[in-house]
């Protein structure tokens, strides 16, 4: 197979050149802005994964188009390596490399990682391509499809789907069908069987409802509820809202209900106590929310489903008396009462990573049984080799608790975290223990906490270490963000840069949501000063600083 790069990148520059001189960089949710622009990102992205797919001998390498939880207009792109994990940081370096070459310079940087990497050309390659239900994801799926084709890479789309599923259908090709088969219909019956084995029968418990209220964050999460509900017997009652009529992610969705702290527009909750959970646009956030008998708003966020996941687990770890570590992974963002109760109540010892699913995900390797949840409901469970044999051997020695348990891991998309898959899991398990959210909210009383961003030329300025919660430059900007919090009680409070805006990201805890507001915009003051913000003021959906400058 010969591939000439002359001929193809001038095709590349016909249909595909390099709109924009903004420095891109590949990061946890891959390449991410205005859709208008990312045609070229598109298609060399495309070009990639066909070369990243060659080195890995031809396995599966997956791309999908997505913007997550960002506005509408935007969209993005991020590649899927062979074991459903997020790319390989080496070539997240190549990709930003790629991506910011100009036209003229593309034919050279292909050939480049060509040689470098000693790529066989003539190998077999394989990519799947997925994408959301923004209305120019199709545009850019082309793209990708053309970049993939450009190097005579075999190219399967998958078409409509969401971001777990895409990740679902990698693992599944790869593992040659051990994990699953890679196609929609592989994906729901994996997870409706082991859901509706567990739950049996008995479709309430005690004070668990079987009835739940489902935000679709108008994305393509809605549309895959809604083929699960068909293919359930009415073992999950679900009422779907937001399910694709208005703008994506706009005023619903999982960040929208967890930053807001109120319900999503369209979604009418009407009685109180009733379970209701939001997803984002691509269906790999989950958070749990409802309002109570006085009307008052409760979240039951990442740090909630990861606390009620390991005490089910380890239950069940203790029922088959089996020798498995378990260890549950957060980030800075997660409510300082959460961790004291996993510390110290479900003594489960806990790390604390980096924002970004990539990191949680790396290090929940490390135990057998590794609980990851972000506080804004991005998680997912995993199992080593040694949990699955160890559970599988008791389970054909007759152990009923072991037999659950293997359902439970079926149940659990492992690869990345799946908003479906986690609700299916948190049912089971409310289900499990008879509770409705009230006793659910009662495990722990979390810290007042509030969130701010700050627009500013240049989010870089911000440079963190110590899983970003000490900042090292600007200079000196730690030693004051310590000094604001020693004026408040039980208060911590950490400033990064984002990912994918922009902007600085605030978060402050405090002993009273009074408290943790006023160090939010203390910080908040601080960090505009130092770090060059260009609004007069602070930007929160709830709350307007302008007063103070």
């Amino acid at each position: 197979m010969s591939i000439n790069l002359k001929t193809i990148y001038a095709f590349a520059r016909e249909m595909y050149p390099k709109k924009s001189i903004e420095r891109f960089q590949y990061g946890t949710a891959g390449f991410r802005g205005n859709a208008d622009f990312l045609d070229s990102a598109m298609f060399r992205m495309g070009v990639l994964a066909t070369l990243r797919s060659r080195v890995l001998g031809g396995s599966v390498v997956g791309v999908m188009i997505t913007a997550s939880h960002n506005p509408e207009p935007d969209n993005g792109v991020k590649l899927i390596d062979p074991k459903g994990e997020m790319l390989d940081p080496k070539w997240e370096d190549i990709a930003t490399e790629l991506v910011n070459v100009s036209d003229q310079e593309l034919e050279e940087q292909v050939a480049k990682i060509i040689k470098e990497n000693k790529i066989d050309v003539s190998s077999q390659s394989n990519v799947y391509v997925g994408m959301d239900n923004r209305y120019h994801s199709p545009r850019l799926l082309k793209a990708v499809s053309d970049g993939v084709i450009a190097l005579k890479g075999n190219v399967k789309e998958y078409g409509i789907v969401t971001t777990p599923m895409m990740h679902y259908f990698v693992v599944a090709t790869n593992s040659k069908g051990v994990y699953g088969q890679a196609t929609e219909e592989g994906y729901y019956n994996k997870l409706i069987t082991a859901f509706e084995k567990i739950r049996g029968n008995k479709l309430e418990n005690d004070k668990y409802r079987n009835y739940l209220l489902f935000d679709g964050a108008n994305g393509v999460g809605a549309r895959k509820m809604l083929h699960f509900i068909k293919r359930m017997h009415k073992s999950l009652n679900v009422e779907v809202f937001n399910k694709g009529d208005g703008k994506i992610n706009h005023e619903c969705g999982a960040d929208y209900v967890k930053v807001q702290q109120r319900c999503p527009v369209n979604m009418p909750v009407t009685d109180s106590n009733v379970r209701c959970v939001s997803v984002d646009g691509d269906a790999d956030r989950v958070v749990y929310f409802f309002t109570d008998n006085d009307g008052i708003f409760h979240l039951l966020d990442g740090d909630r489903i990861a606390t009620l996941v390991a005490d089910y687990l380890i239950d069940l770890v203790k029922s088959c008396e089996l020798e498995l570590s378990t260890g549950l992974v957060q980030t800075a963002y997660a409510n300082g009462a959460s961790t004291d109760y996993i510390v110290n109540k479900l003594k489960v010892p806990v790390s604390c990573v980096s924002t970004g699913v990539k990191h949680l995900h790396h290090k929940a390797l490390e135990f057998d049984i590794g609980i990851y949840f972000e506080a804004n409901g991005h998680g997912t469970i995993i199992f080593s080799t040694k949990a699955k044999q160890s559970i599988t051997k008791a389970a054909d020695l007759g152990d009923e608790k072991a037999q659950t348990f293997l359902l439970v891991i079926d149940l659990i998309n492992e690869t990345v975290g799946d908003a479906i898959s986690d609700i299916l899991l948190v049912e089971t398990i409310l289900h499990y223990k008879g509770w409705d959210v009230n006793e659910w909210l009662a495990c722990y009383d979390d810290l007042p906490n509030f969130q701010l961003k700050i627009k500013v030329q240049d989010r870089n300025v911000i440079t963190t270490a110590d899983a970003e919660r000490v900042c090292l430059t600007p200079v000196g900007l730690q030693e004051q963000i310590n000094n604001i919090v020693l004026n408040y009680n039980r208060a911590r409070s950490f400033v990064r840069p984002s990912g994918t805006e922009d902007v600085v990201r605030v978060y402050a805890e405090a002993a009273t949501q009074e408290e943790a507001e006023c160090l939010a915009n203390d910080i908040g003051i601080l960090v505009q000063k130092m770090a060059g913000g260009i609004e007069p003021n602070l930007v929160h959906p709830n709350k307007s600083f302008q007063a103070h400058f």
